[in-house]
């Protein structure tokens, strides 16, 4: 990225007349539309996000805008600069803003990445072939497939990003991207009317000849709006990803402590229990309690997973688990993860065992409940060399996903992995369901625990979709 001190003489330009006025029009530009969508005042999105990430985000945006203007009377800041002072500055110094005076923000997904070194960038908005980006620091906390707003600049053979950049996540990218087709796909009399309604001038000709980086340039300050909004709403709002199975039950682990009546066995219970087609034993004295039908895998194209609703699940042999059973000292035990399962799996046992069995005794928990009864105290997991521990948490997820590529996703409305490949438009809705795993994962723990560290290279083969790995 351009470092801020490289354009430290453009930043004292701009608090001189006549630029300190334009600057803080568009400033304006990229505050007002965030303040209108959120009813904040400037000073309350600023202290709403803190004066941090408000310079280095929104301010640094607003900032490099305002150097690639040209203004009503055809000046620019960078030319203005370079041409009156320019001499003070280093070769290489004039090179990058010579470099960023052309320049477009774009929104880009990321990938490739060579921390330190580099990454690649592809363009969502205009297309084409993604671009080798020489990159330091942001290498070190991008992760695969992850989307950033910024302007790609060429300094001699060599690509880089410049300093304003913002981190959107896959809801908002979708969000921007739908939003500027809207725009493109608006007739030149709507485009009148919304550019007189902003106090623009507006001339048909210009517009109807703009090439895609024009559009973009003219729309620049709608980058800045949608991040602004997003990191708003999650500031005054910070979501706590909603916990469910695959049936929308609200996520709740249930035990059910069964004692054996006078005159049950074990061995009694076990041979009924292993008669039954719904119970697999996958222990001396445990069974796993599938759905036979497993209608809760397929979704509907309404149950699309997003960022605050995760559902949790346990699968054997394909089939979904909706619970476990196990004997153990005089007494069965039922394990399900929410209440209606719970209730499911007490009428199961009531019609089996009937009279086998003892009135249970239950323990319900929430996940809040778990979190807050953790003991601090607790001993430490035994201490698993990290090779060992690596080996053990790939091994369960090749097994996890392999089983996924066979049932049904309803990202890819409600086809399996393996069908919704074999059309154009379901390798499309596959190749995005990959990156948003494989993003997920690179984001849930720190760079150096197991899961960040998975490799899904295999399951882009495996569906035969690696060349669109890009």
């Amino acid at each position: 990225m351009g470092s801020k001190h490289l354009l430290e003489g453009l930043v004292k330009l701009s608090t001189r007349e006549p630029w300190v006025d334009r600057f803080e029009e568009v400033l304006q530009d990229h505050l007002i539309p965030a303040c209108d969508e959120t009813g904040l005042e400037i000073d309350d999105v600023l202290a709403t996000i803190g004066e941090e990430l408000f310079m280095s985000m929104v301010w640094a945006c607003a900032f490099e805008d305002f150097l690639t203007r040209e203004f009503d009377d055809g000046e620019n800041a960078i030319d203005s600069y370079l041409k009156r002072r320019g001499w003070k500055e280093s070769a290489s110094v004039r090179a990058y803003m010579a470099a960023l005076r052309p320049s477009t923000m774009s929104l880009y997904e990321v990938s490739d990445i060579v921390p330190g070194t580099s990454f690649r960038a592809r363009d969502l908005i205009r297309g084409g072939e993604p671009v080798l980006i020489s990159e330091r620091s942001a290498t070190l906390s991008l992760r695969p497939w992850d989307h950033l707003a910024a302007r790609v600049v060429q300094i001699g053979s060599r690509m880089q990003i410049a300093g304003g950049a913002l981190a959107f996540n896959r809801e908002t990218s979708e969000a921007f991207i739908e939003a500027v087709q809207e725009l493109d796909s608006l007739s030149i009399e709507e485009k009148r009317e919304i550019m007189e309604a902003e106090g623009l001038e507006f001339d048909e000709v210009s517009v109807s000849a703009q090439s895609p980086t024009e559009r973009l340039r003219a729309i620049t300050p709608m980058f800045t709006t949608f991040w602004l909004v997003d990191v708003i709403h999650r500031l005054q709002a910070p979501d706590t990803p909603e916990l469910h199975n695959s049936e929308g039950d609200e996520l709740m682990f249930c035990e059910a402590w069964y004692p054996l009546a006078a005159g049950a066995t074990g061995d009694d219970i076990g041979a009924i229990l292993q008669a039954r087609p719904e119970l697999r034993q996958t222990g001396t004295m445990s069974w796993s309690w599938i759905d036979l039908g497993n209608p809760a895998a397929a979704g509907s194209e309404d149950d699309e997973p997003s960022e605050q609703a995760l559902a949790v699940e346990t699968w054997l042999n394909g089939a979904l688990v909706l619970g476990d059973i196990r004997l153990e000292d005089q007494s069965l035990v039922l394990s399900v993860n929410s209440r209606q399962r719970a209730d499911r799996g007490f009428a199961l046992l009531a019609d089996i065992l009937g009279l086998r069995l003892g009135p249970p005794l239950v323990k319900a928990e929430s996940i809040e409940q778990i979190m807050a009864s953790h003991d601090p105290g607790m001993l430490d997991p035994p201490d698993i060399p990290e090779q060992q521990q690596c080996a053990i948490i790939h091994g369960y997820m090749d097994r996890h996903y392999r089983e996924a590529l066979d049932l049904p996703v309803s990202m890819l409305g409600g086809e399996t992995p393996r069908a919704a490949v074999k059309t154009d438009s379901g390798r499309s809705k596959v190749v995005e369901w990959l990156k948003t795993m494989e993003n997920q994962a690179a984001k849930s723990a720190d760079p150096n625990n197991p899961i960040a560290k998975y490799n899904f290279g295999w399951l882009w083969t495996e569906l035969g979709v690696s060349d669109l790995r890009r």
